[in-house]
């Protein structure tokens, strides 16, 4: 199935969880999670199953003055 992480589109098997999609993008933590604009806490990727055409939002914050 596809889904799109941080605007790149990705194939992802079907079952699929939004702890799978944060594995293949290589986004190194610490980072904040969205499926299709709702936040999900790290303690529910694993259970956070994705569908075709989802849009994850993986933010990373910005440190500086």
């Amino acid at each position: 199935m596809l889904i799109l992480i941080n605007q790149e589109m990705h194939d992802l098997p079907a079952g699929a969880t939004l702890q799978d999609a944060v594995a293949v993008s290589l986004v190194v933590p610490p980072f904040a999670a969205s499926v299709n604009a709702q936040f999900v806490p790290k303690s529910l990727y694993a259970q956070t199953i994705l569908n075709e055409n989802d849009q994850i939002d993986l933010i990373v914050p910005i440190t500086g003055g």
